[in-house]
C-alpha cells in the first residue's frame, strides 16, 4: 500500500468585509477547514485589505488572507470544495507551490500578528458600539407619549 505524500500549497483567500470584522472568527474557520482535510498549516499571513476591482456578493472591499498548507493530493479536492461550501469566504485561489520550499515557506507566518489584529479589531467594535449608544440624538428631546384613552363606545360595537 503506497502512502499518500504530502504538498505544499498555497492559498489566497478572499473576505468580505463585513465578514472581517469578526477576524478570529474567520481564522478559526480556515483552521477547520484545514483540519477536515488532514493538513496542516506551515504559514498564514493578512496579505492586503483592499476596495475590489467589481462586487463580489455585493462585497466592495475585501481582505485577503495567504495560507501555506500541507495536504495530499486526494484531500485538495476535498478542501476545494469546502472552501467554496462557505459562507465566509467569498473567493479561494489554490496552487501548488513548487517554488518554495518547507523553509521558505515558514518564514512568512504571521498567525501571532493576525492574533493580534483579531483581538484589536474584537476590542474595536465593542468600543465602537458603546460609543453609539453614548452619542447624544440630534433634533428635539425625546418626549414621552400621551397615554391612549380608550373609548368605551368604540369597543361596544
Amino acid at each position: 500500500m503506497a502512502t499518500a505524500t504530502t504538498n505544499l500549497y498555497e492559498v489566497m483567500f478572499l473576505i468580505g468585509q463585513s465578514t472581517a470584522a469578526n477576524l478570529s472568527g474567520v481564522l478559526e474557520h480556515i483552521n477547520h477547514i484545514v483540519e477536515r482535510s488532514q493538513g496542516e498549516v506551515v504559514a498564514m499571513q493578512k496579505w492586503d485589505e483592499r476596495r475590489l476591482a467589481y462586487e463580489v456578493d455585493k462585497q466592495k472591499r475585501g481582505l485577503y488572507i495567504l495560507l501555506y498548507v500541507k495536504l495530499t493530493g486526494e484531500a485538495v479536492g476535498g478542501f476545494e470544495r469546502d472552501c467554496n461550501l462557505s459562507e465566509l469566504i467569498l473567493r479561494t485561489l489554490i496552487i501548488r507551490a513548487e517554488h518554495l520550499t518547507d523553509e521558505e515557506a515558514a518564514a512568512f507566518d504571521r498567525r501571532t500578528d493576525l492574533a493580534t489584529e483579531a483581538k484589536m479589531r474584537a476590542e474595536s467594535g465593542a468600543a465602537d458600539e458603546d460609543h453609539g449608544r453614548a452619542m447624544a440624538t440630534l433634533g428635539a428631546p425625546a418626549q414621552d407619549e400621551p397615554e391612549a384613552v380608550e373609548d368605551d363606545e368604540e369597543l361596544d360595537e
